[in-house]
């Protein structure tokens, strides 16, 4: 499977100090460092933090930027963060259409602790990946709490065996990578 580039979901409000910031730079600099291209929403929180992760490791950067059309004030923190060092720019008008480019661009999504926003990117992932069984881009879920929650999906949901086959728990920077790698071997 051929990837080059590599798609990160996570809380946008994460600061510096917060666990999933951390990883999120370590894992998109030794991406980076492999030769990957990080993408993200060019936004603050993860998405700043797996741009400099990308920056630090010598990489490029893509952003998926969200700029509505004014009408909807909440989803302004959604747009270009001056801090986030993207190389390259999609401006998008709605989230739909948001989301669905982060998906697009991405060969391999790295889904990082976050919100609301994170659910709906990762289901919206996940659905895809199910949908394209065998052709379908592999879901890097990073925390072992991830367990919990696909249980409890699993328990409460009618899951069909391919859902559970398209995704990949790490618990490092270091396993994302190796996720990844043993992934494009496929």
């Amino acid at each position: 499977m051929n990837i080059s580039k590599v798609t990160f979901f996570g809380y946008a409000d994460s600061q510096e100090s917060d666990e999933e910031y951390t990883n999120a730079f370590e894992s998109a600099k030794l991406l980076a460092q492999e030769g990957f291209v990080v993408v993200n929403g060019g936004g603050p929180g993860v998405m700043r933090a797996a741009s400099l992760g990308a920056k630090a490791g010598g990489g490029k950067t893509i952003g998926v930027t969200l700029y509505p059309d004014g009408s909807d004030e909440m989803l302004k923190f959604e747009g270009r963060d001056e801090l986030n060092p993207i190389d390259d720019e999609y401006q998008t008008t709605t989230y739909l259409e948001r989301t669905l480019k982060l998906i697009e661009l991405g060969d391999v999504y790295v889904v990082m602790n976050g919100g609301t926003g994170t659910i709906s990117e990762f289901g919206m992932a996940w659905g895809l990946a199910r949908l394209h069984y065998g052709q379908h881009k592999h879901l890097i879920l990073f925390g072992s709490w991830w367990h919990d929650i696909i249980e409890a999906f699993g328990e409460n949901m009618r899951l069909r065996g391919e859902e559970l086959k398209v995704y990949h728990i790490v618990d490092s920077p270091i396993e994302v990578v190796e996720k990844v790698k043993a992934i494009q071997a496929l």
